[in-house]
């Protein structure tokens, strides 16, 4: 081997070598790195407790501790939004590696607590992934922890007793291992989107910023 050809090899050798620990760092992804909103400044995770479909007290900082957790607020009579949602997570869940997908949560809370009983609640989560976390609480406590959240509380659209439509924030919280959010994700969020970002969420060392 000449040698050029050896210092061109030798190049070659570092370069990846350098990509290898580069991979490997666990560092946060980088701005336009992530296919979500980021935010301009990370937002803490919420302390709140509620009732899980089970009929439990369901402690969300403590419970979602050491995990990727996905928090929305949707209900089970939405006509798009809702479930659009839940089956792109679900659908990408199902195809990342166990040892990723077991370090994410999904919880939604309802906004609907007047017809969202626990057993409809997880009736309809269950057709999307039995593993998703189902709360409800009252229309004061969910609205509270929305606004602790900087986002708009859940209006019911009609007058009928059973025939309306619920106005909500239709974006996906994501908290991140270091109990803050950093990105959400919108309505029009799709597979594509979540099979990048998920792997990057879990990964990252997100207590080193």
């Amino acid at each position: 081997m000449t040698p050029i050809l050896r210092k061109a090899a030798l190049a070659a050798a570092l370069a990846t070598v350098a990509l290898s620990v580069a991979s490997c760092g666990g560092d946060s992804p980088r701005p336009g790195e992530l296919h979500g909103a980021v935010l301009p400044a990370p937002l803490p995770k919420a302390d709140f407790t509620l009732t899980n479909t089970a009929g439990e007290p369901f402690a969300f900082r403590e419970e979602t501790q050491g995990y990727v957790t996905l928090l929305f607020f949707g209900y089970t009579s939405c006509p798009d939004i809702c479930p659009v949602h839940m089956a792109n997570i679900a659908a990408v869940l199902r195809k990342l590696p166990p040892q990723t997908a077991s370090r994410v949560k999904v919880v939604m809370v309802t906004v609907d607590p007047e017809r969202d009983t626990p057993e409809r609640l997880r009736t309809w989560l269950n057709a999307f992934d039995p593993s998703f976390v189902g709360l409800t609480g009252s229309t004061e406590e969910v609205n509270g922890i929305l606004r602790s959240l900087m986002l708009p509380p859940a209006v019911k659209q009609g007058e009928g007793e059973t025939d309306y439509l619920m106005g909500h924030a239709a974006q996906v919280i994501a908290f991140t291992t270091d109990d803050r959010a950093h990105v959400v994700y919108p309505s029009g969020t799709r597979q594509v989107d979540w099979a990048h970002d998920l792997p990057l969420l879990v990964e990252a060392d997100w207590r080193s910023e």
